[in-house]
């Protein structure tokens, strides 16, 4: 990006905001895309208090909305959520507090047999290529290798 015109904390305000207008953010999101775009350390964490005494920017709210919002619409599982929640900057602690809130064993196996009905409806998972399709795909979405053993009932290795 551009270098800015000039290194204001009402130009660095106005550039956050602007970033915020677009969906929640996490403040190591906020803190990379200012010092992306020019700005001092000192400036984006003037930036960032502002923001917080404002309540725009809280990362325990903008974790919780993450995880549910990906649990929704996607059906992630909790490792695939606990993935983006470390790349958009998340402490672990909270991330694993976030987890604990989100997931709990039964819903995580009703969650993986609702999508995998959803991607291989109609379709013979005796098959082993299929099967393998779908251990993958449940992989990909996050899923635990315990809960897409008892989803597909398959034998779990020891």
């Amino acid at each position: 990006m551009a270098a800015k015109r000039d290194g204001s904390k009402e130009e660095a305000l106005k550039r956050a905001l602007k970033f915020l207008g677009y969906r929640s953010r996490s403040e190591a999101e906020i803190r990379t895309k200012l010092t992306h775009c020019g700005f001092t350390n000192k400036t984006t964490e003037t930036t960032l208090e502002k923001l917080r005494s404002l309540n725009l920017v809280n990362d325990e709210a903008f974790a919780r909305d993450w995880a549910s919002g990906r649990v929704r619409s996607r059906g992630y599982g909790p490792l695939r959520v606990d993935m983006e929640l470390r790349r958009k900057g998340i402490p672990r602690p909270l991330i694993g507090t976030i987890l604990k809130e989100t997931f709990r064993e039964e819903e995580s196996k009703e969650r993986a047999k609702t999508l995998l009905e959803k991607r291989f409806r109609g379709k013979d998972l005796t098959d082993a290529k299929l099967l393998r399709r779908a251990v993958a795909f449940l992989q990909r979405s996050g899923y635990r290798d315990s809960v897409i053993a008892e989803v597909l009932r398959l034998p779990v290795n020891d």
